[in-house]
C-alpha cells in the first residue's frame, strides 16, 4: 500500500511539520499613526535587543509611553537609545519618519506599503533600501532586489540598515544546527527526491537509476494531494523549441 507522502502529511497538525511559534517574541510593526500625532515630538526608548527564533535579524523592544512595540533593529542602535517617530524628527539612526521627510540617498528599512500598516518591506538581516527622489507620484525607492518603486509619501520607514549582515556567510557546519533552524521556520528537512524513492512511496519513484521518472511529471492544477507533485500546471514540457520569426 505504501505510505502517505510528505505532501499529504503536511498541515495536519502533527508536530513533525509544526513551526515552533511559541518561541517567537512578537511581530514587528510601528505604533498607530493617531498615537504618534498626539504629541508634537513623540520619543521612544529602546529597552532591549532581542533574538527571535526563526528570524535572522535582531529586533528592538521599544517603549512608547505605556505601550511596547517591536521593530527590526538597524545596525548601530543600542539599549537605552531614544528615537523619534514624527515628521519633525531628524533623519538619525533608528528614527522612524514618513518617506516625505527622509532626504534622498538615505538608507532605510521596514517600509510601509500603505500608510499605517506597520511596515512590510526590507526586514531581513543586512538588507536596506535607498531613497532615490521625491516626485509628484510619490517617493521613489530602490529596493534590495534592484527594482525601484513609488511609495506614498505618508508611509513610514526606519533610518538605517537592518542588523545581522553577513549571517549567510557562516556555514551551519553540522546537520543538527540546520535542522533546528528549519524547525523554527516550520520547514521540512532533510528533503528527499521523489525519483529516489520506491514507487509505493512517491508517484515519481521506481524505474532505473536515472534523473527521470518513468511517468509524466506534469499534473493538473486540480489534482488531489498525493498526486499533485512535480510540474504543477506546467505550460510546456521538454526542451524549448527555437522560434524563427518570419518577416512579413
Amino acid at each position: 500500500m505504501g505510505k502517505k507522502i510528505r505532501v499529504q502529511r503536511r498541515g495536519r497538525g502533527a508536530s513533525t511539520f509544526r513551526a515552533l511559534t511559541h518561541k517567537r517574541v512578537a511581530p514587528t510593526h510601528y505604533v498607530s499613526l493617531t498615537e504618534t500625532r498626539s504629541e508634537e515630538s513623540p520619543k521612544a526608548v529602546i529597552e532591549e535587543l532581542v533574538h527571535e527564533p526563526g528570524r535572522g535579524a535582531p529586533i528592538a523592544k521599544i517603549r512608547y509611553k505605556n505601550e511596547i512595540f517591536y521593530n527590526v533593529a538597524p545596525e548601530g542602535v543600542f539599549t537605552g537609545q531614544e528615537i523619534q517617530m514624527d515628521a519633525k524628527a531628524s533623519p538619525g539612526l533608528g528614527n522612524i519618519l514618513p518617506l516625505s521627510q527622509i532626504p534622498p540617498g538615505a538608507l532605510v528599512c521596514n517600509i510601509e506599503l500603505s500608510p499605517g500598516d506597520g511596515g512590510k518591506l526590507v526586514k531581513s538581516s543586512g538588507t536596506y533600501a535607498t531613497v532615490v527622489a521625491h516626485t509628484s507620484e510619490g517617493t521613489l525607492i530602490k529596493l534590495p532586489s534592484g527594482k525601484s518603486n513609488y511609495f506614498n509619501d505618508s508611509c513610514r520607514a526606519t533610518i538605517g540598515v537592518v542588523a545581522g549582515a553577513g549571517r549567510t556567510d557562516k556555514p551551519f557546519l553540522t546537520a543538527g544546527k540546520r535542522l533546528a533552524w528549519m524547525r523554527s521556520k516550520g520547514r521540512t528537512y532533510p528533503t528527499t527526491k521523489g525519483i529516489a524513492m520506491n514507487p509505493a512511496f512517491h508517484p515519481h519513484g521506481g524505474g532505473s537509476h536515472t534523473s527521470q521518472s518513468m511517468r509524466p511529471t506534469t499534473v493538473s492544477r486540480t489534482a488531489p494531494p498525493g498526486q499533485k507533485v512535480g510540474l504543477i500546471a506546467a505550460r510546456q514540457t521538454g526542451k524549448k523549441k527555437r522560434r524563427v520569426e518570419v518577416a512579413v
